[in-house]
């Protein structure tokens, strides 16, 4: 970040939390009548990360002219029982209280983006398609990479939840249940239940007709988040008729580290994507 791209505002408060702080990056350029916003949310699922682990991403973005916002959440810890679903709720609550602090720095936000990695991403997808209705201002697009959208057993097999034992389903309903924040009988699993129980957390539920442009990218070797579960996400796009473009890195685990045409080409549609909906005026 240097001075003729813009300026970083840092650790602004949106909550009482500790965690509940946002950095804002705003362009060099104050003069236009508004903004759009771009929202990246950091990785290190659910229990670990921080803001300042995108600050590339964020300048990028700043670069292009956006106003952009890394957001820190309350990570899980054996102690607090923080969820993926008391997460997503404190990144809906930042939402007015970023749009707010920007306007009074001078940058009139009148439309958004969100985006960001692993955790981020589940996070990200959960504001776009579950949440987008109570933005402060109208979600244009998201773009995401490897975050799990769903929670099915049968998905999860890179962690053995897979198995039809007693061993298994209890797990699964244990790792799922510390996701969600609410405790899961394993006997539910599997069942139409279990499907309304687990949607506060499941992204690839909430999308409609009216869902948000989507750019994604999943790696075939992912052992962190199952690559198995990436189709659901992709099914209910298509499904749905969501304009959007999947990456898929058949050579690239978590990290979509083997594929660097492929990824080029992710990078490349996310500011094909961002110039379509996200205009910089």
């Amino acid at each position: 970040m240097t001075d003729e791209i813009g300026k970083v505002h840092k650790d602004l408060s949106y909550g009482n939390g500790e965690a509940n702080k946002f950095d804002l990056y705003v362009p060099a350029n104050n003069g236009k009548e508004s903004y759009g916003l771009v929202v990246y949310l950091h990785a290190g699922g659910f229990t670990s990360g921080d803001k300042a682990d995108d600050a590339e991403m964020l300048a990028w973005l700043c670069s292009k002219g956006y106003v952009a916002a890394g957001i820190n959440y309350t990570l899980r810890t054996n102690e607090n029982n923080k969820s993926v679903y008391s997460q997503s709720m404190e990144i809906k609550e930042a939402m007015p209280r970023v749009v707010k602090e920007a306007e009074r720095l001078g940058y009139h936000i009148d439309r958004m983006a969100i985006s960001g990695g692993s955790a981020g991403g589940t996070l990200a997808m959960l504001y776009a398609y579950r949440d987008a209705a109570d933005s402060p201002v109208p979600v244009k697009m998201m773009f995401e990479a490897v975050g799990p959208s769903s929670f099915y057993r049968k998905d999860w097999g890179v962690y053995g939840l897979d198995q039809d034992t007693h061993e298994s389903r209890k797990a699964a309903a244990g790792l799922f249940g510390v996701m969600l924040g609410v405790e899961i009988e394993a006997d539910i699993l599997d069942t139409p239940e279990y499907d309304e129980i687990i949607k506060p957390i499941s992204a690839f539920m909430w999308i409609d007709e009216n869902s948000v442009p989507s750019v994604i990218a999943y790696g075939a070797h992912d052992r962190v988040c199952p690559f198995e579960s990436a189709a659901h996400l992709v099914n209910a796009l298509k499904d749905n008729g969501v304009d959007h473009k999947y990456f898929e890195m058949p050579h690239s685990g978590h990290g979509l580290q083997n594929d660097d045409k492929i990824y080029e080409q992710y990078m490349k549609t996310v500011e094909e994507y961002l110039n379509k909906y996200m205009p910089v005026n």
